[in-house]
C-alpha cells in the first residue's frame, strides 16, 4: 500500500486569495518568485541607503535658515512650521506641505480645555486639522504669538500690494 506523506490538498487560487487573479487575463502569482534570495538583498540595500541621504540632507536645509520656526507636540500629535513649510503628524501618519501649497492655517483655542487646534487650508478646498494637548491654558498664548512669526516670515499671499498701492488707497 502506497501512502503519500503531507496534505493531499491543493492551494485554492482565485480573487479569494489574490485580488490581483483575474480568470483567462493573468496567471496566479506564485509567491516564490517575491521571496527570493536575491530580491530581500536588494531591499535590504535600498533600505538603508535611504535613511542615511535623508539624514545628510536634513542638517543642511535647516542650518540655511535662521527663521523663526514653531514646534508644539504631545504624545500622539505633533506639528512643525519652518522655511520648509507645514509638517503635521499624528501617531503613525504624517504629511508635508510646502508653502506653495497653503492657502491659509486657521488656529482655535477651545473655551474649555487644552486642545489647541491647527488647520491647514490647501488651495483645492481641503482642509488637515490636528489636536495639540497643551499641558496648561497658558502656552495658547505663545504659541499663537510664534506660529503667527513663522507665517508673517514665510506666507506669503496671493495678491501683495505694492506700497504705491498703499499710498493711493489711504485718504
Amino acid at each position: 500500500m502506497e501512502q503519500r506523506i503531507g496534505s493531499s490538498s491543493q492551494p485554492l487560487e482565485g480573487a479569494g486569495f489574490d485580488p490581483a487573479f483575474i480568470p483567462g487575463l493573468t496567471s496566479p502569482v506564485s509567491g516564490e518568485a517575491e521571496s527570493g534570495p536575491e530580491k530581500a538583498e536588494v531591499t535590504a540595500e535600498e533600505v538603508v541607503e535611504e535613511p542615511a541621504e535623508e539624514a545628510a540632507e536634513e542638517p543642511t536645509e535647516e542650518e540655511a535658515s535662521d527663521g523663526p520656526v514653531f514646534e508644539a507636540a504631545d504624545r500622539r500629535a505633533k506639528i512643525v512650521a519652518d522655511h520648509r513649510g507645514v509638517r503635521l503628524s499624528l501617531d503613525d501618519q504624517s504629511c508635508e506641505f510646502r508653502w506653495d501649497e497653503i492657502g491659509a492655517i486657521e488656529t482655535e483655542t477651545p473655551r474649555f480645555g487644552k486642545r489647541y487646534t491647527i488647520t491647514v487650508h490647501t488651495p483645492d478646498r481641503r482642509w488637515y486639522p490636528i489636536e495639540i494637548e497643551a499641558k496648561s491654558r497658558s502656552s495658547f498664548e505663545e504659541w499663537d504669538g510664534r506660529i503667527d512669526a513663522v507665517l508673517d516670515a514665510y506666507f506669503e499671499d496671493e495678491t501683495p500690494q505694492t506700497a504705491e498701492e498703499e499710498s493711493d488707497e489711504t485718504p
